[in-house]
């Protein structure tokens, strides 16, 4: 608690520190287009052209194009906060059409992170844009065949091999989420969808030129594609789980929950080499986009230097020392921390 306090007092002028920054510039964001569609779309090319001489030759360049496409991804995630142009109108375009290309749904994916932006951390409300993840009282309290469920699903294999694939294949292509007031984006889900099949059908057929035999275009597609959509949501995965399973951390029950705290104990600052910070947008800097999520990407790592007061109270993790956190998979209420299976048996709960 003497920490928490600590924390809420050397950022207490938190918003006029950040507001230099929360400024989206035309210029800047042309630029970060230009750098990453325009590789994308050679690498993806180049793939194209070197499936007719080597398959294999051509899925080491797709999975080059992959990590692209995670930068790709960053800006559709910029523009769903509105903070990648300066303008509502051009976010809304730039994000449709990266959409086309990284098959999340625009406008449903960006309500869902932002509900993940308003919630994190926040015990209550653990359903939309999050890992599912129970407090050690409330494992215990399963049923045999409700505790094997969660161990499979928090098991390293389901996720982060199985579940990256269900998640760009299933879980953006149906709209599970069912809460009133979501009409609009279930609906824009739906026509995303038609606008995928439409878009990969031409690209298809781009494919099987000079013959024109589709069935080769769709299985050059496939083999060219798949490997880009698959490197991208492994990358996607693995950061976002990495930046919420930390220790230490903050959840807490929605009457005690603080944004402030939620924002920079709940998320952790990944110190990456430069060009994973480039491939991943600057995300690795999460703390800082959870507590300000209007400042876009190419202008997080300046604020954070800008500003070492944000780096103070933050939870520092890096490629190595974060493996270790694909194995916390509960909540410790009474120790306020994350803990793995092997752990919990030398937890006590409370009645």
């Amino acid at each position: 608690m003497n920490n928490e306090n600590e924390i809420i007092e050397d950022l207490k002028n938190w918003k006029e520190l950040i507001k230099p920054y929360a400024t989206p510039e035309k210029k800047l964001a042309r630029t970060q287009i230009y750098n990453t569609f325009l590789p994308f779309i050679a690498l993806v090319v180049a793939a194209a052209i070197v499936y007719e001489y080597s398959v294999w030759g051509s899925v080491l360049i797709s999975v080059l194009a992959g990590l692209f496409l995670t930068r790709v991804f960053i800006i559709q995630h910029d523009c769903g906060h509105q903070s990648f142009f300066p303008d509502r109108k051009l976010n809304d375009t730039m994000g449709f059409i990266s959409s086309l290309v990284t098959c999340i749904p625009y406008k449903y994916w960006a309500r869902s992170h932002n509900h993940h932006h308003a919630h994190q951390g926040q015990l209550d409300t653990r359903t939309i844009g999050d890992v599912t993840l129970l407090t050690v009282k409330e494992y215990k309290e399963l049923t045999s065949w409700g505790k094997l469920k969660y161990r499979i699903y928090r098991s390293v294999p389901v996720m982060f091999i199985i579940g990256p694939v269900y998640y760009i294949f299933i879980h953006n292509r149906i709209p599970f989420i069912k809460f009133k007031g979501w009409d609009k984006e279930r609906k824009h889900l739906v026509l995303t969808n038609f606008y995928l099949l439409a878009f990969y059908f031409i690209l298809a057929l781009v494919m099987s030129i000079p013959s024109f035999d589709l069935l080769y275009g769709i299985k050059k597609l496939a083999i060219v594609y798949i490997p880009v959509l698959l490197t991208f949501v492994f990358t996607a995965i693995w950061f976002f789980y990495m930046q919420h399973q930390h220790n230490p951390n903050y959840k807490a029950w929605k009457q005690d929950w603080q944004f402030l705290l939620a924002a920079i104990r709940g998320s952790s600052y990944y110190k990456l080499p430069k060009i994973f910070n480039f491939f991943t947008g600057n995300i690795g800097y999460h703390h800082l986009h959870h507590l300000a999520p209007k400042i876009p990407f190419y202008k997080l790592e300046k604020c954070c230097k800008d500003n070492p007061i944000f780096q103070k109270h933050v939870a520092t993790i890096t490629l190595l020392s974060s493996v270790k956190y694909a194995f916390y998979t509960l909540w410790d209420e009474e120790n306020y921390r994350m803990v793995t299976f092997r752990q919990l048996k030398k937890i006590p709960v409370k009645a």
